[in-house]
């Protein structure tokens, strides 16, 4: 057996990219310039991540994430500010309030059954592809309804084209928009056909009773802030869309580095296993359930910190600000990363190694960390609105696997990748040797 397995898995699956930042913070510490005066400024670990949350008003999200801004649109919650984003948040949040969520348990069950219906005992499959897809579709169907959820697919497929565009250094997508490029093109096309979709179902929505579908849609259309007043249809799209594209993108990433962890280590799929069977025998658990089960939460919230699926969080500098004893000036672009925190030694004892337990409460090696230690969501004002989402979604879905089928990993290589949601590169090739 090659050494290679007896590594931590932590160890064996890493991100050649994000390690440099691991080597930036051991050598020049908790801040660290890179590229001069339009490089960016890192600011690493746990002290650095809670001196930005506690400084927000000092940054700003939109300058920083403008390479986004061909897909999630002008005045996407996610590239907001100040007001605008405070605003459009809070006509966001009740769709994914947790009554809500539980309500959705069954669709997510219901996507996940859909792979496993297809799958037959001695096939190989690649997972992370199939449930990618699996989550798109509950995405879709939880949040704005079977209507758009009927063109999850073709949506899919548009939405791809658009978020390869934006898939690389910010420096790159400025190019591909200034120069025109065909893959510019491309994605610019392929937005026009999203927006005629998303438009169509605004116009739907806006035709029927307020309330009458339970659908974040319904709350974007009719909803209205204390004011009185509500979105306007481009800003109803752009909220929609980055929905849309945040909730399978990271949801779908987190899953499959999950399965893969689980599928890595025989003991970790048996424990889950085990534990999900004593909860809900073959059926489908509700979210009560899924909350009970301390194991499978631990590979989850475990999968999250080892792979985050956003790497670095970076802000535009506005006002001046000194940090560990360093002045930063206005107009840098300021970095944190979860990817770097999750991974200090004085933070997480073994820090490579996967281990579920360490989520546990009453297991010796618990440790309920702060937000600032722990952040795959982002943090402060701006994390994501949809995190109890996601790892509800996965959860569930990891449980209907675990109940229904039992499979093995084919021998490959997992490789990171990606600017903006790490993900396995190649996918992640599975064999199922048997289904219940």
């Amino acid at each position: 057996m090659s050494d290679a397995v007896h590594r931590p898995l932590g160890e064996r699956v890493r991100y050649r990219l994000a390690d440099s930042l691991m080597w930036l913070h051991r050598t020049r510490g908790s801040v660290a310039s890179v590229g001069g005066r339009r490089g960016y400024t890192y600011l690493l670990g746990p002290e650095a991540n809670r001196f930005v949350f506690a400084n927000s008003d000092k940054f700003r999200w939109g300058r920083a994430l403008d390479f986004l801004r061909p897909v999630d649109g002008e005045t996407s919650m996610l590239l907001s500010d100040g007001a605008d984003h405070r605003r459009r948040r809070r006509l966001v949040e009740p769709g994914l309030h947790h009554r809500r969520i539980a309500d959705h348990v069954p669709t997510m069950a219901a996507n996940a059954d859909r792979v496993i219906d297809q799958w037959r005992p001695g096939e190989e499959h690649d997972a992370f592809a199939q449930f990618r897809s699996a989550i798109r579709r509950t995405t879709l169907d939880t949040l704005f309804g079977p209507t758009l959820a009927s063109d999850a697919e073709t949506l899919g497929g548009d939405l791809q084209v658009m978020i390869d565009l934006c898939d690389a250094m910010p420096q790159a997508v400025a190019a591909k928009r200034r120069l025109r490029t065909p893959q510019w093109r491309r994605a610019m096309a392929a937005r026009d056909r999203v927006d005629a979709r998303v438009h169509a179902e605004i116009d739907r929505v806006r035709s029927l009773h307020p309330g009458s579908e339970m659908s974040i849609m319904d709350t974007l259309v009719h909803g209205r802030d204390g004011t009185g007043d509500g979105l306007a249809d481009h800003e109803i799209r752009d909220q929609a869309v980055t929905l849309i594209v945040a909730g399978y993108e990271t949801t779908s990433a987190l899953l499959g580095w999950a399965l893969h962890a689980m599928l890595a280590d025989p003991q970790v799929w048996q424990t889950a296993a085990e534990e999900v069977r004593a909860v809900a025998s073959d059926r489908v658990p509700t979210a009560q359930e899924i909350r009970s089960m301390p194991y499978l939460n631990g590979v989850v919230s475990e999968s999250l910190r080892l792979w985050a699926p956003v790497v670095v969080l970076a802000r535009w500098l506005a006002e001046p600000i000194s940090f560990a004893g360093k002045d930063i000036r206005p107009g840098s672009s300021v970095v944190i990363s979860p990817y770097v925190t999750h991974r200090l030694p004085e933070l997480w004892p073994a820090p490579l190694e996967f281990r579920p337990e360490r989520w546990i409460a009453g297991d010796p090696s618990h440790h309920k960390p702060k937000p600032y230690e722990y952040l795959p969501f982002g943090g402060g004002a701006h994390r994501c609105v949809g995190a109890a989402m996601a790892v509800t979604e996965v959860a569930v879905m990891l449980s209907r696997i675990l109940t229904r089928a039992e499979l093995t990993l084919v021998p490959q290589r997992i490789r990171p990748r990606s600017m903006v949601t790490m993900k396995p590169r190649d996918g992640l090739r599975v064999r199922v040797r048997s289904k219940h």
